[in-house]
């Protein structure tokens, strides 16, 4: 981990992540513990090492719960049992994904269903499981991840693309609905972060060399890159943000 600014109102926390055990979501979890903040995350494989590595790490042992998000009875008994470990969950990340790339003549319903299943219909089942914890401890702060894919009309992958314009579009919906109760409901869109699993995949010289050129920073994107922005989301820093979408991307797509 780099250095990276405190936010102190993140100290002590109720965070529940999804995907919280490898990729992104490993260092979102290491990010919010060493903000002091106490961690639950979701995963379908075994993160049980690397909870026990973030305890040697950090002082703090994440809570891991194993659990497919697409099961959604199973999705809100892990968040009913983060808040008996740790409190009313008051930070919600939604970021398990998956990007699997396809196309649009081989796809068959149960491929769209499944995907739709993932990328969309868990991130708001998780919203609806903390939004009453969040109201009753008078407020709260929603990051759900999104992507820049659909804001560059990528081919490859359309039923991702289109669960994360639906991301987007569902963040505004909730944003205006449950900001009276102080809840913040925001869209992070990052680029191309260079992943492990990014890196064994897809990350091939040409098509590195390709994205770097549409991005105004001609640096490639970290998972820390990541990590400052969503802090910053889930904390006070960003008090009277809502309903945005907020791309980290080096400068590919703009908004406004």
């Amino acid at each position: 981990m780099t250095d990276t600014p405190v936010f102190p109102d993140l100290k002590g926390a109720s965070v529940f992540i999804t995907g919280g055990g490898s990729g992104i979501g490993a260092s979102l979890t290491e990010g919010f513990l060493r903000q002091g903040a106490k961690v639950a995350f979701v995963g379908r494989s075994d993160a049980s090492a690397f909870a026990a590595r973030m305890k040697d790490e950090t002082g703090s042992a994440p809570l891991f719960i194993r659990c497919d998000i697409t099961d959604t009875a199973a999705l809100q008994a892990a968040v009913a049992q983060a808040a008996e470990a740790h409190g009313p969950v008051t930070v919600l990340v939604n970021n398990a994904a998956n990007d699997q790339r396809h196309a649009t003549l081989d796809v068959d319903e149960a491929f769209w269903d499944r995907s739709m299943a993932i990328n969309l219909r868990a991130y708001f089942f998780a919203c609806q499981a903390v939004i009453p914890q969040m109201q009753a401890a008078g407020g709260g702060a929603i990051v759900n991840f999104s992507s820049i894919s659909y804001m560059m009309g990528n081919a490859g992958y359309p039923a991702y693309v289109s669960a994360n314009a639906g991301i987007t579009g569902m963040t505004r919906g909730l944003a205006r609905e449950f900001g009276p109760d102080r809840i913040r409901v925001n869209a992070l869109a990052p680029g191309w972060v260079l992943t492990d699993k990014q890196m064994e995949k897809w990350a091939t010289p040409e098509a590195l060399a390709a994205h770097l050129d549409r991005q105004c920073l001609k640096e490639h994107l970290v998972p820390q890159d990541v990590v400052d922005a969503t802090l910053f989301l889930a904390s006070q820093a960003s008090r009277m943000m809502t309903g945005q979408c907020m791309a980290v991307d080096g400068g590919v797509v703009v908004s406004g």
